[in-house]
């Protein structure tokens, strides 16, 4: 499932060629995905501007100009591409429809954005812009790992007395919200944390470090256009390149990447999840 730099890699790709336009018409070619879609969902979105195109988590929000915000998730296979932008950004001409084109949106300038999902994991709602952030998917969500709310002091308080391992624990998008298997792998390979130890056994110091790991990851993820291990493209169809740069994720029975060190790294199931990690780097 794509994670936060995922996320914000289709968000920055699609923004140039919906932000300030007017989805002059949308397409709406099934009743639900994961979900049935908000009701009249293709009248209330064609005639109107896109104000602003942001993320929270995992999620993709188009503000609209009739005071209501499309949410969109991505679900295990969604992809949501840009075909014939006038600006340039996008070389692909408007390709044939394929089966499981879902929700396709034509903007006022040329460009089509089209939403296709194969295993309808996927999913999009409306709701009023307002009161956004009450939403029940985004009301129980912790702050953003890049922004100001996400620092020392929180993750050391979220920490404190859990029982539960710490790679349970930047799971739990009541924390930190958009981490996922992939980043939190990387993190704790970077901070020299083994997956399995107890959050609320990790030492302060040890957990403040953690706060700048995380936003390096992601910030050098998303500057890779992410990680496509199966499903993933960015808004322009193409792939991301985080996956080669990957420390321990995937990377079982190879050899840690820390100079000097002579272990391989290895594989565990966490509530069902596989966590890659090195056992002399990690402790």
């Amino acid at each position: 499932m794509p994670e936060l730099p995922e996320v914000e890699t289709v968000r920055r790709g699609l923004a140039p060629a919906m932000e300030g336009a007017v989805i002059a018409r949308a397409e709406v070619n099934r009743p639900d995905l994961r979900w049935p879609f908000p009701d009249r969902m293709a009248e209330r979105l064609s005639g109107q501007r896109v104000a602003q195109l942001r993320r929270r988590s995992k999620y993709i929000l188009a503000d609209l100009s009739s005071g209501e915000t499309l949410l969109i998730h991505l679900g295990m296979s969604g992809r949501m591409t840009v075909s014939g932008d006038p600006l340039g950004q996008f070389v692909h001409d408007h390709p044939m429809p394929e089966k499981h084109d879902h929700v396709v949106l034509h903007m006022d300038n040329g460009a089509r954005i089209t939403f296709n999902d194969p295993r309808r994991f996927g999913a999009m709602d409306l709701m009023p812009t307002a009161t956004a952030e009450q939403h029940k998917l985004l009301a129980v969500l912790g702050p953003e790992p890049l922004g100001n709310d996400f620092h020392e002091d929180h993750l050391i308080a979220a920490f404190k007395g859990r029982n539960t391992p710490v790679k349970s624990a930047l799971l739990d998008q009541g924390i930190v919200a958009g981490l996922g298997n992939i980043y939190v792998c990387e993190a704790l390979y970077r901070a020299r944390i083994d997956p399995r130890r107890k959050a609320g056994r990790i030492s302060a110091t040890r957990t403040a470090a953690l706060v700048p790991i995380i936003r390096q990851v992601l910030t050098d993820a998303i500057a890779a256009g992410g990680s496509s291990l199966r499903d993933f493209r960015q808004a322009d169809g193409e792939l991301g390149y985080f996956q080669h740069s990957f420390d321990v994720y995937g990377r079982e029975n190879d050899p840690c990447r820390t100079p000097g060190c002579t272990a391989t790294i290895r594989r565990i199931v966490q509530s069902g999840r596989s966590s890659f990690y090195c056992p002399t780097c990690q402790r």
